[in-house]
């Protein structure tokens, strides 16, 4: 069981894993200060405030406060919209890029000119 284990942990997937995981974590700040500090403050331009933390609705002395969840939802919006923009375009036009490359490379002669080249060659003898 110990042996099995080991093997489990040294698989490159496990190890792939666990460190995309931590750039993960790693890069969440970098994308929370551009959310934070940059897209809401511009997102705050036709509001005057870039949260809506300020916003409750009072009923029966409980406070109901729907401008944090406000905030929340838009701060969640304009993540993805920052990852969408700064890394999933970018990568899927990279990749994209990438598999027209392979396209190209990898072709060769059709199956049509290989069997007239074989048959050509039979007949030479």
């Amino acid at each position: 069981m110990i042996q099995e284990f080991k093997d489990f942990i040294a698989k490159g997937n496990v190890i792939m894993l666990a460190v995309g995981f931590i750039m993960g974590v790693a890069f969440q700040s970098v994308v929370t200060s551009l959310v934070d500090n940059v897209i809401m403050p511009i997102a705050a331009i036709p509001f005057g405030q870039p949260s809506f933390d300020d916003l409750v609705l009072t009923i029966n002395n409980a406070d109901i406060m729907y401008g944090a969840f406000l905030t929340s939802a838009v701060v969640f919006l304009l993540t993805a919209l920052a990852v969408f923009l700064f890394i999933v375009r970018p990568y899927n036009a990279w990749q994209e890029r990438n598999e027209e490359e392979d396209e190209a490379a990898d072709e060769g002669p059709s199956e049509i000119d290989l069997l007239t080249q074989i048959r050509d060659s039979l007949a030479r003898g």
